[in-house]
C-alpha cells in the first residue's frame, strides 16, 4: 500500500469513529520529490499527453482553479497591508487552511503548484510566464483566457495553459505595457510593445477581438543568433554569410524582405553584428527589438499619439530626425509607409551602409512595395523617378521565408543592377533549390550560388575586402 493509500484509509478510519481527521490527513499529495525544473516539468506534461486538454476540459473549473481563485481574494485583500514578497511567504499557510476549512479539496489538489502560479501572477507574467522561459518556445499566443498556443519548431501546439477570466488576461496585459508607457483601453484597443527581454508584443482587446483579450509574443533569444547560429539551423550557407559579410562592411545598402514571422528582425540583427565596433549607429524601430553588441549605438523607438490624438512620433519623423545624429550607419526595424521615401533619400545622400527590413513575398515584389510606399508620403512623383531612387538606394535584397515545415531560409540574395529602360534589374546572387520533401513532412533543398559574380564586386574589392571567386560557383 503506498504512503498516500495509508493517510486515506487513516483518515476514512478516523472519521467512521467520529474523530476529526488526523492533521496528516489533510496534506493533499506524498512528501514531495526533489524539486524539479518547472520548465522540464512542462515539457514532460506535453510529452505524456497531459500539455493539451479538450474542450470540455478547458470550459470546466476545476478544484484547482477554485482554490487558486480562493488564494486569490485572499492575497488582494492581504496586499492592502503587507507588501508583495511577505504575501508569497504566507501563501503555503493560506492554502493549508483553506485545505483544512474544505474537505471538497482533499486529496485531490497540488498545492504548490496552486502556489507557484499565483506566484506568476503576482511576479512575471502569470500562467504564461513558464511558457516565456521555456527555450523552445518561440511564439506565444493567447487567444482569450481558455485558450493558448505556442509555437515550437516552426509547428502550432495547444496547452494546458489557461487564465482565470478575461480580467486576469487584461492584468498581464497592464504588466506588458504599462513599464514602457503605452496604454490600452476601449478608446485605443490595440497596442505594439515589448517585454524587458525585447521580445514583441502584440494586443488587441474587446471590443475589437470578439474571444477576449488577445496577446501575441514573438520571443527572441537572451543571447542573440549569431552567423554560426544561422548556420547550423540551415538559414544561410557559409558561402552566404561570407558574402553578407562582405556586403556589411563594404558598407552596401541592404534590405532584408519576408512574411511575418519568416525571421527577419533576427536575420537584421546578425547583419548588424558585421558592422565594425568603432562605427556610430542609431536605430529605428516601432518597438526595440535589436540587439546590438557593439558600444556606440542609439536605439530610437516611434511612440503613439496620446489619448487626445497628439504627440505621436513616426517611424518617418524619426529617419529624418536621424540624419542630424551624424550616424554612419542607419538601421530601420521596418519600413511600411511614407519613412521609405526617407530612407531612399538617406541610402543615396551619403548615408552608405544603411539596413532595413520590409514584408514582401520576392525580391521584386518588395521593389513594387517600395514604390507604394514612396506613394504614401504624399508627394507627387512619376514611378520611374521612384523606380531610379530606388535602384540608386539599395545594392542587395535579402528574401527570407518560412517554409511550410516551419524551417526558415534566406531563399534569394538578389543584387540590385540598375536600371534598364522603365525596369528595375534584379540578378539572384545565392538562392534555395528545393529538391523534395522528406517522408516527416520535411523540405529538401540547397542552398546554392547562381554562378554570377555581382557587379559591385570591384566595389568589395576597392574596400579591401577579399571573397574567393569559389563562393559563386556551386559545388558539385
Amino acid at each position: 500500500m503506498s504512503l498516500m493509500d495509508r493517510i486515506q484509509a487513516k483518515a476514512k478510519e478516523a472519521q467512521a469513529q467520529g474523530e476529526g481527521a488526523p492533521e496528516e490527513a489533510f496534506e493533499t499529495q506524498p512528501p514531495k520529490p526533489p524539486k524539479k525544473d518547472p520548465i522540464a516539468a512542462f515539457r514532460e506534461s506535453r510529452r505524456t499527453g497531459e500539455g493539451s486538454p479538450s474542450r470540455e476540459q478547458r470550459s470546466q473549473p476545476t478544484k484547482h482553479q477554485e482554490l487558486k481563485n480562493r488564494l486569490y481574494k485572499q492575497v488582494l485583500s492581504e496586499l492592502k497591508d503587507d507588501d508583495v514578497e511577505s504575501v508569497i511567504g504566507k501563501l503555503d499557510a493560506m492554502a493549508v487552511e483553506i485545505l483544512k476549512e474544505d474537505e471538497s479539496f482533499r486529496g485531490r489538489i497540488d498545492r504548490k503548484k496552486v502556489i507557484d502560479e499565483l506566484v506568476n501572477d503576482l511576479t512575471g507574467f502569470g500562467p504564461i510566464n513558464p511558457l516565456l522561459l521555456d527555450d523552445e518556445v518561440s511564439e506565444v499566443m493567447v487567444n482569450g483566457p481558455n485558450q493558448v498556443y505556442v509555437e515550437r519548431s516552426g509547428r502550432l501546439e495547444l496547452t494546458h495553459v489557461q487564465f482565470r477570466d478575461d480580467e486576469h488576461v487584461m492584468s498581464v496585459i497592464d504588466k506588458i505595457v504599462a513599464p514602457i508607457g503605452r496604454r490600452i483601453d476601449e478608446s485605443s484597443p490595440m497596442v505594439d510593445a515589448r517585454l524587458p527581454d525585447g521580445s514583441r508584443v502584440n494586443v488587441i482587446i474587446p471590443p475589437l477581438a470578439l474571444k477576449g483579450p488577445t496577446i501575441t509574443i514573438r520571443k527572441f533569444s537572451k543571447d542573440p543568433y549569431t552567423i554560426e547560429d544561422l548556420i547550423g539551423f540551415g538559414t544561410v550557407s557559409r558561402e552566404m554569410a561570407i558574402f553578407l559579410d562582405a556586403c556589411v562592411k563594404a558598407r552596401l545598402n541592404m534590405f532584408v524582405s519576408g512574411g511575418t514571422g519568416s525571421g527577419k528582425t533576427t536575420t537584421l540583427n546578425v547583419l548588424s553584428s558585421f558592422i565594425p565596433s568603432d562605427e556610430r549607429i542609431v536605430t529605428i524601430e516601432d518597438a526595440a527589438e535589436l540587439q546590438l553588441s557593439q558600444e556606440h549605438v542609439v536605439s530610437l523607438e516611434s511612440r503613439p499619439p496620446n489619448i487626445e490624438g497628439k504627440g505621436g512620433i513616426t517611424i518617418r519623423d524619426l529617419v529624418r530626425n536621424s540624419l542630424r545624429m551624424r550616424p554612419e550607419r542607419i538601421v530601420i526595424g521596418e519600413v511600411r509607409g511614407g519613412e521609405a521615401l526617407d530612407m531612399l533619400q538617406a541610402m543615396n545622400t551619403g548615408h552608405d551602409g544603411s539596413l532595413a527590413t520590409g514584408h514582401s513575398n520576392s525580391p521584386r515584389d518588395m521593389i513594387s512595395r517600395l514604390e507604394t510606399m514612396v506613394l504614401m508620403a504624399g508627394i507627387d512623383l512619376p514611378v520611374k523617378a521612384i523606380r531610379e531612387q530606388i535602384a540608386g538606394a539599395i545594392d542587395v535584397i535579402i528574401q527570407q521565408s518560412r517554409l511550410k515545415d516551419g524551417s526558415r531560409k534566406i531563399t534569394n540574395i538578389t543584387e540590385v543592377q540598375g536600371m534598364e529602360g522603365d525596369v528595375i534589374v534584379l540578378q539572384d546572387i545565392f538562392i534555395y533549390r528545393q529538391t523534395g520533401v522528406s517522408d516527416e513532412g520535411r523540405m529538401i533543398g540547397r542552398l546554392v550560388p547562381t554562378g554570377v559574380r555581382p557587379k559591385f564586386y570591384e566595389r568589395l574589392e576597392a574596400s579591401g575586402i577579399y571573397i574567393p571567386p569559389t563562393v559563386f560557383i556551386e559545388e558539385e
